[in-house]
Parts: C-alpha cells; sequence; structure tokens
C-alpha cells in the first residue's frame, strides 16, 4: 500500500498543470498528506495557512486533484481538505464531521415529523370540508348537530394521533378548530373544548 506522502508526490505534478495562479501553486505547496482513508486521500493545510485552504476547496480544483491522484492510484479517488496537518487534527475533523451529521439527522427527522403533522392537520381540514359539503339541509339546526359531533370526534382522533404538540402542530390543529367552528356556527373557544374533553385532555 502506498504511502499518503507518495501518492501526493506522484500526483502534485498532474495537478500543478492543470490549475493555474499563485494562491492555488502556493495551497498545494503548503499540502501536508495526512492519511488514507478506504478510498480517500486525507490532506491538509497548516492552521497558520488555513486561508490558502479556500483555493483547494474550488469545486474545479478539487475536481483536478481527484483526477490526478485516481490515475496515480488507477482507481477511482477522493480528496478530504482538512485545516491542520496531524493525525490529531484529522481525527478532531472527524469528530466535527460526526457531530455535523447528527445535527443534520435530528433536523431532518424533526422536519418530516412537521411535515407529516402538518399533512395530517391538511387532511383533517379537507374532511371537515367534505363531510360538511355532503350534509343535507345545513339550515335545520339537528344535522348541523350531528355533523358537529362527528366532525368532534374526527379531530379528536386526530389530537389523540398527534405525535408531538410544538407551534406549527398547535397552529394546524387550532386551523381546524377555526374550520370547525366556522361550519357549526359555535365559538371557536367552545369547539376547541369539547374537541380536547373527546381527546382526554380536558
Amino acid at each position: 500500500m502506498a504511502e499518503p506522502a507518495e501518492i501526493w508526490k506522484n500526483s502534485l505534478p498532474f495537478i500543478m498543470k492543470g490549475v493555474t495562479g499563485r494562491g492555488v501553486w502556493a495551497a498545494l505547496n503548503a499540502v501536508h498528506p495526512i492519511a488514507l482513508d478506504n478510498d480517500q486521500l486525507v490532506i491538509g493545510v497548516p492552521h497558520a495557512d488555513s486561508e490558502l485552504g479556500g483555493h483547494l476547496k474550488l469545486p474545479q480544483t478539487k475536481r483536478i486533484m481527484e483526477v490526478a491522484v485516481s490515475q496515480v492510484m488507477g482507481r477511482p479517488f477522493s480528496i478530504k481538505l482538512i485545516d491542520g496537518i496531524t493525525e490529531a487534527d484529522y481525527e478532531l475533523a472527524k469528530k466535527r464531521d460526526a457531530e455535523r451529521r447528527r445535527l443534520q439527522e435530528a433536523e431532518m427527522t424533526k422536519m418530516r415529523a412537521e411535515m407529516a403533522a402538518k399533512s395530517n392537520w391538511d387532511t383533517v381540514y379537507e374532511q371537515l370540508s367534505r363531510r360538511y359539503a355532503a350534509v343535507t339541509n345545513k339550515s335545520l339546526p339537528q344535522n348541523r348537530a350531528r355533523f358537529f359531533e362527528e366532525a368532534v370526534e374526527l379531530v379528536a382522533q386526530a389530537r389523540r394521533d398527534q405525535g408531538n404538540y410544538d407551534d406549527l402542530g398547535e397552529r394546524n390543529f387550532a386551523r381546524c378548530l377555526e374550520r370547525l367552528a366556522q361550519y357549526s356556527e359555535i365559538p371557536s373557544t367552545i369547539v376547541a373544548a369539547h374537541v380536547l374533553q373527546k381527546a382526554g385532555e380536558l
């Protein structure tokens, strides 16, 4: 297995031919090969020269480096650039990457939950509209009362199924309560009380 320093040394002439600009050349000359991680060459620049790393992060420059390293290695290779030139710097970079991924996954999980909750309340909102549209002789209070009882059960069941009670979920819940209040000609606070009681919250 070739050493990182050897791989970089053999790749550098090809890279230099593909790039232009003193800043890029200075950045390439400041690079320290650190490690091989599967099919990835880990390189770094000294902390004091960290601003040079920006030249190497440009997509075109990074692509040139990866093509050159892949040619030297005889198979596809990627480049990972870190700030620092030691194994300890690389370990720190891996920890930061792991934490960044964890936060991204947590944010995605939260976003998916919010979207699912909104979708659920959107469905309830539309069901209220369809059920009200199906009521015959809406002017008769007894028919509106039957609709009201069925709708309260519908919204209460959605409330019981609600996974979280964050601000978005509460606003979508309130939107359905307001729709039911409008259809039933009952104050929204009274509607909310009926639904929450049916859901076991009062």
